[in-house]
């Protein structure tokens, strides 16, 4: 575990959009959380539930290399990720950064910032409302 002045060094250097290859390492709950990734740091990387295929056969297995994009980081320890490739996103993904991020896109390069993303309650009155 790092400590918080570790932890404020790590996500200086880290940018929006920022890649890594990365090794999914855990699924628990598969369909219920998301999924875990080793992406070479001293703190975790983790894809959120909302980001991944509904269906959670979609979603790529323990083992699974792939390339993963800096989604957002915040007072938490741990990297937020959204998978690159298509496969392992979910299908609305546009249409979910559009009602929740609309910035994303200008977001990219830039330094993570504080405060953190919207609460998990916050993107899910979200997705409610648009279904």
């Amino acid at each position: 575990m790092v400590t918080d002045a570790e932890w404020a060094t790590i996500r200086q250097g880290l940018v929006l959009g920022q890649v890594f290859e990365g090794t999914v390492v855990k699924v628990p709950w598969p369909g219920a959380i998301g999924i875990f990734v080793d992406i070479g740091l001293a703190v975790g990387g983790f894809v959120d539930v909302l980001l991944l295929p509904v269906r959670e056969e979609c979603w790529p297995t323990e083992g699974t290399v792939c390339d993963f994009e800096i989604w957002w980081a915040d007072r938490r320890k741990q990297v937020r990720l959204k998978p690159c490739d298509p496969r392992y996103l979910r299908a609305d993904f546009a249409e979910l950064v559009a009602s929740i991020r609309p910035g994303w896109p200008s977001d990219i390069g830039h330094p993570v910032r504080d405060p953190g993303p919207p609460t998990l309650d916050e993107l899910r009155a979200v997705l409610q409302r648009d279904s």
